[in-house]
């Protein structure tokens, strides 16, 4: 809101460009750095993964970089929560259940050429052990995954769709075990994962939720 105090002449006046503030949408410019700082922990590693060598990676300054993340943690904060959205887009999550669609992307998404949100997710797995605030993050968003699959889960169960002998929460626990185990080890293991087989496992998930044969 402009000083009524101010001279006109200076009231007038655009605010200044802090240093490093870029031009342009803000929103995208993040983005592009998030995009930059995963690549750079898919191909150096978290602990190569300065606010540097982002900024070099990305085309742009350092102070670019800090413009958007105040820090090296709160880059790496700032990835995490957005690998989570990425999963969470990919899955559908809160939508109506269909596990088999579900489980297809989920596939899809390990077996993409673009590797590099892969392997900064598992980058930043190995290392939220060690670093509470990281493990915080990953505590948080795959409880509220478990929260939103096993309300989907009830949901189903309600309708006669799901079995009901097993209650919502612990199957989206095996569902969720599922799903990280064959995300983890299609790119490593890409022969266990044809086409053909890949029916059959996504059959023989179904096969496991499912009401009994009354």
């Amino acid at each position: 809101m402009p000083d009524d105090h101010a001279p006109p002449e200076i009231a007038a006046e655009p605010p200044a460009r802090g240093r490093g503030r870029p031009i342009g949408d803000r929103d995208a410019r993040r983005t592009e750095l998030l995009r930059a700082a995963v690549s750079v922990i898919a191909r150096e590693g978290l602990a190569g993964a300065s606010l540097r060598k982002v900024a070099q990676h990305a085309g742009c300054t350092t102070g670019a970089v800090t413009y958007y993340f105040d820090s090296r943690e709160a880059m790496v904060a700032a990835v995490a929560e957005n690998l989570f959205d990425q999963f969470d887009l990919t899955l559908g999550l809160g939508r109506r259940l269909d596990l088999r669609t579900g489980f297809r992307r989920w596939l899809d998404w390990a077996e993409a050429e673009d590797s590099d949100a892969w392997l900064a997710g598992f980058q930043l797995l190995a290392h939220a052990r060690h670093e509470p605030a990281l493990a915080a993050i990953y505590q948080r968003r795959y409880a509220r995954y478990r929260q939103v699959l096993a309300e989907m889960l009830a949901q189903a169960q309600s309708e006669g769709t799901v079995r009901d002998d097993i209650p919502a929460d612990l199957l989206a626990d095996h569902l969720g075990a599922i799903g990280d185990g064959w995300m983890m080890m299609l790119p490593i293991e890409p022969e266990r994962f044809t086409p053909s087989r890949i029916q059959a496992l996504l059959d023989a998930m179904q096969t496991l939720v499912a009401p009994p044969a009354r």
